[in-house]
């Protein structure tokens, strides 16, 4: 492998990182910070990307289709904790399992019902279609820099707002003990319902951001549910920096395991797990960092 071709693979498994953060830290607060089991949560994405190829066709921008999409998913984060989630957190972890996985069906049957079940693309936006000089002959695209700044940008902003603003005080105090942070005055519900609604539309983001670098097809969010329980499990279930590392390991994990080891790639991944649990059984950082 020559040094061009070992950047591009660099920057693609930052990318994929960074990406595969942007999902797992809205799980990482809703499985972290509020103690739900939320295996709709890949679901939360696969709606992102369809958000992405319906939005963009109707109002021809992808940028307001994004910013459309972000208030779409807050609203339905809000109603869903509502309707929903809001009864589950005293129930044991199976009412939760059982609860979330029926969304799951009701989502797909939704999906199948609105959209259909064929395979949609999104197209790249204008202004984002170019491409970067890398070395003589190839070239690195401009979209997949685009995405890894706005994971970025993402991360930076979530991290500020848990460490340094009342909000994310809130959030932590609620996360360590629920019924303190009520007997202070504080409306715990009020709390979680605005930490789920913010985890459903980091999903919904990802999900729109990677739509047109993959396609746009049914059921695509069960593998990304898998991973990213990994990543939550790898890096401290809570933690949002522990999420980051965890995901920027695995993106080079794989990235790498499928250029040099293709045939075990997918047991990579869940090899690094086991090793970093043998290491450090509550993962990689503290619940609150």
């Amino acid at each position: 492998m020559d040094l061009t071709t070992f950047l591009i693979q660099c920057l693609n498994s930052v990318q994929y990182g960074l990406l595969l953060f942007l999902v797992a830290s809205g799980l990482t607060l809703i499985f972290g910070i509020m103690g739900v089991i939320n295996l709709a949560h890949g679901s939360f994405y696969m709606i992102g990307a369809y958000m992405a190829f319906t939005l963009s066709s109707l109002v021809g921008n992808f940028v307001i289709a994004l910013l459309l999409g972000l208030v779409l998913a807050v609203v339905l984060g809000y109603v869903l904790e509502w309707v929903f989630f809001s009864y589950l957190y005293e129930r044991e972890h199976l009412m939760q399992v059982l609860m979330t996985y029926g969304l799951i069906l009701v989502f797909e049957e939704m999906r199948s019902i609105l959209v259909g079940d064929d395979v949609h693309g999104v197209a790249v936006p204008a202004w984002l279609a170019g491409s970067i000089p890398i070395g003589n002959d190839m070239s690195y695209p401009v979209y997949r820099l685009f995405i890894s700044a706005v994971c970025l940008a993402v991360a930076a902003a979530m991290y500020w707002t848990i460490k340094n603003t009342r909000l994310g005080m809130m959030v932590r105090a609620g996360a360590t003990n629920r019924e303190m942070v009520q007997s202070l005055g504080i409306n715990i519900s009020l709390l979680y319902r605005i930490v789920f609604a913010a985890g459903v539309a980091l999903a919904v983001l990802a999900g729109m951001i990677a739509a047109p670098v993959s396609s746009v097809y049914p059921g695509m969010g069960g593998s990304v549910l898998i991973i990213c329980f990994v990543v939550v499990v790898i890096g401290g279930i809570g933690s949002i920096k522990g999420a980051l590392v965890a995901a920027l390991l695995i993106g080079f994990v794989d990235t790498f395991g499928k250029v040099f080891w293709q045939q075990a790639a997918g047991a990579l991944v869940y090899l690094l797990m086991a090793i970093i649990l043998l290491w450090k059984p509550e993962g990689l950082f503290r619940q609150g960092t």
